[in-house]
């Protein structure tokens, strides 16, 4: 009897073990992933950066028509904006809207998410003891975020193209004005008076300026949100996204300002006109400082832009971490 007992009781604590090691596991399996380790959906950072450009656009119609003026032009940012309000309305600074949104629609949503996917998909092992996820090295976000820029440069180059034609159309002559009417007529009427090839039209230099600025802009704002939560102790919150975003932004502005001048004059060049003489006549005329014409009102942009891209992006990982139950 004693050893029935006895067998029994070992089946219970056999049993027992067995119940703990199972709930340990269901426990496991239901733990929500770390945040670094999410998979987001491709498009939250087109979407994010479509909802700052409509904040943003005026600010980038400024800075187009100071790099296309023509002498007797206004030559500031304050003396642009009276110039466009006095003579186009308040409507006149969201000229090429439409451009606009199809650029981000396709550009920043290849490069955001192919720079998030590529942070999951090559992040270093979770830590044995917290089980956190550590930043990946500046380098590799660089090597990433330069990935991603150039892709997203190459799909975005022919909203990129509408963009600045339909910003900086006002201030041509009205009989070089191109007029279309919205980026989808601008698209099909480059396609028939151009050809299909001028939808590329400077996706070289566009392509390297979107190397530059997607890894200026994306591995500095990872890497000083970084360093805000690890060095200075802050929170991941609103305050270190603006911050963040903030210094990202300066550093983007003065390390992209080069190409996007040339990008701008390249994309707005008429037919026939190569990248050497644009380049050889701007030298010879404004002397070396032309490819910073423009510095103060692509800061005045890029900065909000920055802030506001981020800061929704942000929101949107956290909203989206919150429905599928992934709060840390």
């Amino acid at each position: 009897m004693s050893n029935s007992q006895s067998k029994v009781e070992q089946l219970g604590s056999k049993a027992q073990k067995l119940d703990k090691k199972l709930d340990n596991e269901a426990t496991q399996l239901k733990k929500p992933a770390k945040a670094g380790q999410v998979h987001y959906p491709f498009w939250f950072g087109g979407s994010a950066a479509s909802m700052a450009a409509v904040c943003t656009h005026p600010l980038d119609l400024i800075k187009v028509r100071l790099q296309t003026r023509a002498p007797d032009a206004p030559k500031t940012t304050a003396s642009t904006f009276t110039y466009i309000l006095k003579n186009e309305g308040p409507l006149g600074l969201y000229a090429g809207l439409s451009a606009a949104l199809l650029r981000q629609l396709t550009y920043s949503t290849v490069r955001f998410g192919v720079y998030e996917d590529l942070k999951v998909r090559f992040a270093p092992a979770p830590d044995p003891v917290t089980g956190k996820t550590p930043q990946p090295s500046m380098l590799n976000l660089i090597l990433m975020s330069s990935t991603s820029g150039v892709l997203g440069g190459i799909a975005g180059n022919p909203g990129d193209i509408l963009n600045v034609r339909m910003q900086s159309d006002a201030s041509r002559p009205p009989d070089q004005r191109r007029n279309y009417k919205h980026a989808i007529d601008g698209v099909f009427r480059m396609v028939r008076e151009e050809g299909p090839a001028s939808l590329f039209r400077g996706v070289g230099p566009n392509s390297a300026r979107a190397l530059l600025m997607t890894s200026s802009q994306l591995a500095s704002y990872d890497g000083f949100k970084d360093f805000c939560l690890t060095r200075l102790g802050m929170k991941d919150n609103l305050s270190t996204h603006f911050v963040s975003s903030l210094l990202a932004g300066f550093v983007a502005t003065t390390i992209c300002s080069p190409a996007d001048v040339i990008k701008t004059r390249i994309m707005n060049a008429g037919k026939g006109q190569g990248i050497a003489g644009l380049l050889r006549e701007a030298q010879a005329k404004e002397g070396l400082f032309w490819m910073f014409r423009g510095w103060t009102p692509s800061f005045m942009r890029l900065g909000p832009q920055t802030i506001l891209t981020m800061v929704f992006l942000e929101q949107h990982k956290k909203w989206y971490r919150h429905l599928k139950g992934l709060d840390e």
